[in-house]
């Protein structure tokens, strides 16, 4: 690790008072030494790995981490806080901040080393000795492994001429360490005379653990559970699927083991490898935080018999999240699993169709197969290959909403039969509503089928020929004869509103759309908003068109609004957030609403119901003013396929001032009346001061 961390990438007295701030400091060192080429970029990556999950860990820990092609060699920066800066974990605070930065392309050796330090960071000796190392070369030393952390303790200690050295060491020593007349914890080990014959066997579990990146939490919770299982006289064989790969557990360990953990937050591979014994799922920080607990879990659960189906273990959208997720929540997750998914169609299929209109005009969609017709210097024939593109592209969006929501509920046995109902929704004409219902139906027969007690021999052949033979029959018939048409009729109801829509009803729609697409900014509602926008552009009318327009319009509002606002008010808002007004130009230009959730985060009670106030001002103007949209995304740059363009940035213009305007007033408001609040205070301190009688 010699080459990864060096003195001056190492800052022992970290004045950040926040988590990007903190990120940034670090950042600067490595952009100093040409390890970070786009400074920016750069901490865009950070705060889009850091937005998918808390980086703080239980033990005053930050570990703000990322692949990045802004990153030259895998590099670490160390900082540590006096104060302690705020990074998500659940016991408050850290103060050792470790900025780990891994190239897109990052080869399996360095990220190997980078997985041996995430593992070194549960070690008590090793975090106690960053805490008290005094210069910066020796705490670079100490990350290397140059030096041991007892050697740097005790170096220290000899430096340490303060009075109270002493107990400073016997504070940074071992806490593990049974305190005077405590009972000693049994080892596990046989008692004199006994054989290994007599000794019982221990309990066995495996273990697979895997977060996003693949770089830190993966191991940190391997190892957790590794210590936990050593603790508690446990024998624990952890399979670590990170981002240098993984090598699978020997497969006699796993038919061996008495229990199963999976501690993830992205899909376990080969999942079904475990099946068949008592499992606990949770995400990955609940393996690092909480490793003893989920051992005395699965002990339970093994002791209780319980098991999971050989042909039913549960997937990562149904487990994610704290046990207690009620159907709600796991509804949200498997809805989201879907749409997710069928984004990417949305965005090639939709921009290609668009840009065929553009190029070809709005009669393309009358061209004749470009298979049969294409004349290679017409640009009418390109404009007619990008319409057909877009339009095949297009066709996948039901089929894929309804499977991947099936996937989110009974993993790959679900993807077939919910292909199946979205197609058949498409056949008959149920569009977006019967894709949605097709895709839950399937998840649901798939999850019931997969409860039922199967026979060992036939266990094999069930998610491959016996799963998606019958839950495709009992899908396509219930799509087809019995909840298929309603839908198909609800659906052109709602068409046939869309069609009609004029007036005031038009504006409501508006209004209605601009606040969902500003409540949670890219989160469950706004998506909700969106595709039932992208929902109408599959068989495109002047309604669904103008509703697309209202959607993406209020969508830009945000990033907008605060970009603006830090600009013309720069004093109302911390560095970091100028900071990341200068990225929300571009982020809102481009319709990307998650540009605002930095400003939200740290201030939601202003900045959303002003964002809201905004989206629903430039949803009811973009409706108001009849423009309509043909392309699914592309914020500013798609404006030449936008109709009415220029009354469609008048409406986005005034959203953005009248959410800046709530913006700046709300903030302003509460730094007067801090302001007001301190001399008051301190005048009562005063007054109180001089009505208490001084003792004699």
């Amino acid at each position: 690790m010699s080459d990864m961390i060096t003195a001056d990438l190492v800052d022992l007295d970290l004045s950040a008072d926040t988590k990007e701030a903190a990120a940034r400091a670090l950042a600067e060192r490595m952009a100093a030494r040409g390890r970070v080429t786009d400074l920016e970029g750069f901490l865009a990556d950070v705060a889009a790995r850091e937005a998918q999950m808390p980086t703080g860990l239980d033990g005053g820990i930050g570990i703000p981490h990322c692949r990045s092609e802004h990153v030259t060699e895998p590099t670490l920066a160390f900082g540590r806080s006096a104060q302690g800066i705020d990074f998500g974990a659940a016991d408050g605070p850290a103060d050792l901040i470790f900025l780990i930065a891994a190239p897109a392309g990052a080869d399996d050796a360095h990220l190997t080393i980078l997985s041996s330090l995430a593992r070194q960071l549960m070690d008590a000796d090793f975090t106690s000795a960053l805490r008290a190392v005094g210069d910066a070369a020796a705490a670079a030393a100490l990350i290397r492994g140059d030096e041991a952390p007892a050697a740097t303790a005790k170096a220290q200690a000899a430096q340490d001429s303060a009075p109270d050295a002493s107990a400073a060491s016997d504070a940074g020593a071992d806490r593990t360490a049974p305190a005077p007349g405590a009972p000693v914890k049994d080892s596990g080990a046989p008692a004199p005379g006994a054989t290994d014959a007599d000794a019982p066997r221990p309990f066995r579990i495996v273990a697979v653990t895997s977060c996003p990146t693949g770089i830190a939490h993966t191991y940190m919770a391997a190892e957790s559970l590794e210590n936990a299982g050593r603790d508690a006289g446990v024998e624990v064989a952890v399979e670590t699927q990170g981002s240098a790969g993984f090598t699978r557990l020997d497969p006699a360990v796993i038919a061996a083991a008495d229990g199963v953990i999976f501690a993830h937050d992205v899909p376990v591979r080969d999942k079904e490898r475990f099946a068949g014994k008592p499992t606990v799922d949770v995400g990955v920080k609940a393996g690092i935080n909480r490793a003893t607990e989920l051992i005395t879990e699965v002990r339970e659960k093994a002791a209780r018999g319980e098991t999971t189906s050989a042909a039913a273990p549960g997937t990562p959208v149904e487990s994610a999240g704290e046990a207690g997720d009620g159907y709600g929540t796991k509804l949200r997750k498997w809805l989201m699993s879907g749409v997710s998914y069928m984004v990417p169609f949305v965005a090639a299929g939709g921009l290609l169709i668009a840009l065929g209109f553009a190029i070809g005009g709005y009669s393309i969609n009358k061209a004749p197969s470009v298979a049969e017709h294409f004349v290679w210097t017409q640009a009418d024939s390109w404009a007619a290959l990008m319409f057909q593109i877009g339009g095949l592209a297009f066709s996948f969006l039901i089929p894929v909403l309804a499977g991947y929501i099936a996937y989110g509920m009974a993993d790959r046995p679900g993807l077939v039969p919910g292909f199946v109902g979205g197609s058949v929704a498409v056949t008959i004409n149920a569009g977006f509503l019967g894709g949605l219902a097709a895709g839950l139906i399937a998840g649901a027969v798939v999850m019931a089928i997969q409860r039922i007690k199967i026979p060992a021999p036939l266990r094999g052949i069930m998610p491959v020929v016996v799963i998606p033979l019958i839950s495709s029959i009992v899908v396509g018939f219930l799509m087809f004869l019995v909840i298929g048409k309603p839908i198909a009729e609800l659906q052109a109801a709602l068409t046939d509103w869309l069609k009609g829509l004029s007036g005031a009803n038009a504006i409501i729609l508006g209004v209605i759309l601009g606040l969902m697409m500003c409540f949670d900014l890219g989160g469950p509602v706004n998506k909700v908003a969106y595709a039932f926008a992208v929902g109408g552009l599959a068989n495109p009318t002047e309604g669904s068109l103008k509703v697309m327009a209202a959607v993406m319009a209020a969508g830009m509002v945000p990033p907008l609004a605060m970009a603006l606002a830090t600009t013309v008010r720069g004093k109302l808002f911390t560095k970091a957030e100028r900071e990341n007004g200068k990225a929300a130009w571009v982020l809102g230009a481009s319709f990307i609403s998650e540009g605002a959730i930095p400003f939200a985060a740290a201030d939601p009670l202003r900045v959303i119901p002003a964002s809201m106030v905004g989206g629903a001002v430039t949803g009811a103007l973009s409706m108001a003013f009849g423009c309509t949209l043909r392309a699914p995304h592309g914020g500013i740059f798609v404006v030449p396929l936008i109709g009415q363009p220029l009354l469609y940035l008048v409406a986005i213009a005034a959203g953005v001032c009248v959410t800046t305007a709530l913006v700046v007033v709300l903030k302003g408001a509460r730094k007067a009346s801090g302001a007001a609040a301190a001399p008051e205070a301190a005048g009562a301190a005063a007054a109180s001061e001089a009505k208490t009688p001084v003792a004699a």
